[in-house]
């Protein structure tokens, strides 16, 4: 029969718990005192009762009864995926995925290795960071691993299972600063006159002007324009994961965070060209007829037969279309880095900036861009130089 153990805490003093079932199959439970008071810094104290009473149960309890495997007992790798099944339910889907091959490489490297969640040293968690930089995964990459193995741990830490995180002892891997790369004025009139009658047209277009990440302009529907008001809503996504090794489009009615709920003036411009765009649809419907896809009808990034892009034919069609036409090459996603670059140039507040890409901190917005600044510098320098005499 088994019991699990617990400390509690009553009228200031720690207890320990045993849990367990009698013959009759009836809950029960021994309470033990460990004269340890809960004031001040005594948990590491009560732990060490707790694992005491555990050694010698039989003190309280018939021998006939035993532990279940606590999670601290539990190896390192298989904490690791109950901990990620436990935390499933609490991030979106397409993360969960991204999160389980990181957890699937992690456990790969510690499995055989017969590593128990309490007996898990920085300097374990150090070995296979240091594996990783020998396999030629970067500094960024490796903070990913880093980030799940910190978040477990310290999960594992606050339900009490281990008294403190390794993972906060050793040293953070680096991250490596990405500059983005964007197109000018002149780049960005040149490529809206390339893209013209492209399939990715008005995707450019709205990318490259408001500055939208990959799965906000694939999660636009008509809804989200309101041709009345002249206004657009930026409030749907659509993603792509890997679900059982196949592909699979997620479409949520909710953006990356609710920075990025956000509502822009639609320009006389834009609306044009989306009225345009719609007509197309309509020609391409009558077309197609009864082979026209309608599972995507309420959605503007569709092809002609109303099947909606998936994200990795925006990103290779992209890159396709620029080197057919002769154009600089540049990431899809470098449109938004574009956007923020010609806002900088004119004098847009980089706060202004944060609420127009929809960025949930300014730190984020200023960490990107502020190698960009350079009106902002030449404006400071411009002030100093006429306080300073130098003469």
């Amino acid at each position: 029969m088994k019991i699990t153990a617990n400390l509690f805490v009553q009228r200031g003093l720690y207890y320990v718990i045993l849990n367990y079932r009698d013959n009759t199959n009836k809950r029960k439970q021994k309470w033990i005192p460990t004269g340890i008071s809960a004031k001040g810094n005594t948990k590491r104290l009560a732990n060490q009762k707790l694992e005491e009473v555990k050694r010698n149960y039989t003190q309280y309890l018939p021998s006939e009864y035993s532990f279940e495997t606590s999670d601290a007992d539990k190896n390192f790798e298989i904490y690791l995926n109950d901990w990620l099944e436990s935390y499933k339910p609490k991030i979106e889907e397409n993360t969960y995925y991204s999160y389980k091959t990181i957890v699937e490489k992690t456990t790969e490297y510690f499995n055989g290795k017969d590593i128990k969640l309490k007996d898990l040293k920085p300097f374990h968690i150090q070995k296979f960071y240091d594996s990783l930089y020998k396999k030629g995964l970067s500094g960024n990459t490796i903070l990913h691993y880093h980030a799940n193995i910190r978040k477990a741990l310290d999960s594992a830490m606050k339900l009490d299972i281990i008294p403190t995180n390794p993972a906060d002892k050793i040293e953070r891997p680096k991250k490596q600063q990405f500059i983005g790369d964007t197109y000018n004025l002149d780049e960005l009139h040149l490529l809206f006159k390339m893209s013209k009658d492209d399939p990715l047209e008005i995707v450019i277009q709205l990318a490259s002007f408001y500055g939208l990440r990959r799965s906000e302009v694939l999660g636009l529907k008509w809804s989200a324009f309101d041709f009345t008001n002249d206004t657009i809503t930026i409030k749907h996504k659509v993603v792509e994961t890997i679900i059982d090794d196949k592909r699979t489009l997620l479409l949520k009615d909710k953006t990356k965070n609710s920075s990025s709920y956000r509502s822009l003036p639609l320009i006389p411009e834009i609306k044009e060209s989306l009225l345009a765009h719609k007509k197309k649809i309509e020609n391409n419907k009558r077309l197609c007829g009864n082979n026209y896809n309608k599972n995507y009808k309420e959605y503007i990034c569709v092809d002609s037969t109303g099947k909606i892009f998936r994200p990795e034919y925006i990103t290779d069609h992209f890159s396709l279309l620029l080197k057919n036409k002769g154009l600089r090459h540049i990431r899809f996603h470098d449109l938004r880095h574009s956007c923020a670059s010609l806002l900088l140039a004119r004098g847009i507040p980089m706060k202004a900036i944060q609420e127009w890409l929809g960025h949930s901190t300014y730190s984020t917005t200023a960490n990107l861009y502020t190698h960009l600044e350079s009106n902002t510098k030449n404006i400071s320098a411009n002030a100093l130089a006429e306080a300073i005499n130098f003469v």
